[in-house]
This record gives C-alpha cells, structure tokens and sequence, in this order.
C-alpha cells in the first residue's frame, strides 16, 4: 500500500508531524509519497527521505492508495479537490481550528496507521457539486462544500433568479447565494441560517446572503435536481467562489446550471470518530453553557 502526504507547509509544527507519521508509515512497512510543496523542508525532516517520494500533486493523487491530508479543514478541501479527480480516498489530520472535515487528531495516528494498514477503516463517498457556466467559454467547476455566486466589490445588491429542472422557483434581490452540498452545510451556508444536512442526505442546500426579503429562506432540494442561476448586476462583474478558493469573475448577466457530480468524494473514516460526535465536539451540543459560566462565577 502506498500512503501520499499532502501537508498545510504553513503549519510551525508541520515537519514535526509529517516526521512522525513517515516513521509510523516506514515501521508498518508501507510505500509513501510526499507533495512537493514540503521539498524545501526535507533537510529539516528527522526521517530520511529520498527526493524520488517528493512528487506533485496530481501524480501523488493517482499513485496513492490513501492520501492523509495534513492541516485544516481548507488543505482538506484543496486535497479533496485533487484526489476526487483519480478517486482517491482522503484521511483528514486536524492541525488547524474548528475542522468539520478532517477526521483524525494527530494524537490518534497510531490508531489511523493501524487500521490502514489493515483494512478496518471505512470510505464514505460524499456528494461533489458541478456547475457549467453558459455563455462563457470555461470548463466546469467543482465544489466539494459549495458554489457561492457573489456581487464582487459593488456595494448593492444583485438580482438573482432562481429556476429548478427548468422550472421557475424564484427572483431576489441579495448579496449572494450559497450553493451548499451536505458536507458544505456546516462552513458558509451555516453561518448564513442554512440548515445542517447529514453527508448521508442526497440533497443541495440553497442560502441566499442577506436577501432584501425576510420572506426568502434557505431551500434543501434533492441531489438529482438540475438548478440554473441567473444572475445580474450594475457592476462590471460577478463572482462565482468554489469552495472559498478558486474564484472567478464574470461579466453580467451571469448564468450557471448546477448539479450533483457523478463523481463522489471519498473520505476515510476510522473507528474513533463519526459525524454525530463531530458536531457535537465542534459546536459544544450537549454542554449546558449556562452551568458553566455559574461555576465559574462562584
């Protein structure tokens, strides 16, 4: 088996970490491959690793049999986007701050390395987002989280047309509109009152950005719907954000047709950990606040 390393090299604790994991790797007597982007860190990695494993990415995407993504929830979603192009499971290592899709704490890799190596770890295919923009000459776009059209740098707001497998469903006037898939339910969408959608659902998530109306709510429409956004400003230009890191910029009126991708994402789950634990871990459920902050006063 063959393990890739795709690592946040902004983290101060990264060669630490990518250190520790290659030793745990080489006694459990597997192959691995590391990005590039760590290349100008190897002389400070306590391992020794020859420069034939340091590979680009796409190359260690299809090459590996599991990638272990290194850092937060947004080297998670860049890995994630690379390795959904080959089929490649990723496991996520926490090194950053709230992480909803990252999987493991570095404290469990030992677990991890185990189960890896045995086989007792379990893939889940999560839904991936494709849009197609009409009228511009662009390849699709992808979104493992979301699409979110934006008004760019105009200050007012945009008009934005809502229509499902050729079906009006609406217009209205806001900042933006978040495109969200389960996974992408907890990031953007959330902070905008977009419901949470359990990864296990089949289902797209609709949340306008501070709409004009108060009547205009969030919308959860089934994953083989076709949704076409039609969208149309004053300024010079519109913005489409795929997972709040590739973004591009069109001229008005901008139309996109969105669906659900017939390629899934591949995430390792392990033993230690699940979706309902996750939630509750990152957004403190089942902890009574109020008792707390009473203890401490007294």
């Amino acid at each position: 088996m063959t393990i890739g390393i795709i690592a946040n090299i902004n983290k101060p604790e990264v060669v630490e970490v990518v250190s520790n994991i290659i030793k745990k790797i080489k006694s459990n007597r597997m192959d691995f491959l590391i990005s590039d982007t760590l290349l100008p860190k190897k002389e400070l990695f306590s391992e020794k690793i020859n420069k034939s494993n340091f590979v680009i990415n796409g190359k260690l995407c299809k090459n590996s049999d599991i990638i272990i993504s290194i850092g937060g929830d947004g080297t998670m979603l860049a890995t994630a986007y690379e390795a959904q192009f080959y089929n490649t499971p990723v496991l996520g290592v926490n090194l950053g701050k709230l992480g909803f899709l990252v999987d493991a704490n570095i404290n469990q890799m030992d677990v991890f390395i185990d189960e890896i190596k045995n086989g007792s770890y379990e893939i889940e295919e999560r839904m991936i987002i494709e849009s197609q923009c009409c009228g511009h000459k662009v390849e699709k776009f992808y979104a493992i989280n979301d699409f979110v059209i934006d008004k760019a740098g105009w200050p007012k707001m945009i008009d934005i047309e809502i229509s499902v497998d050729d079906e009006y469903l609406t217009t209205l006037a806001a900042d933006g509109l978040i495109i969200a898939t389960p996974t992408g339910s907890t990031g953007y969408s959330l902070s905008t009152g977009g419901p949470i959608v359990s990864p296990r659902t089949d289902a797209i998530t609709l949340s306008p950005i501070s709409p004009h109306s108060l009547t205009v709510r969030p919308i959860v429409l089934p994953g083989n719907q076709e949704i076409t956004i039609k969208a149309n400003s004053l300024y010079k230009e519109i913005q489409v954000n795929c997972d709040g890191q590739r973004v591009f910029s069109f001229s008005p009126p901008l139309e996109l047709r969105i669906k659900k991708s017939p390629r899934p994402l591949k995430l390792v789950h392990s033993s230690l950990s699940s979706y309902f634990s996750t939630l509750r871990n990152k957004l403190l459920w089942g902890i009574d606040l109020r008792k707390n902050n009473f203890d401490r006063k007294n």
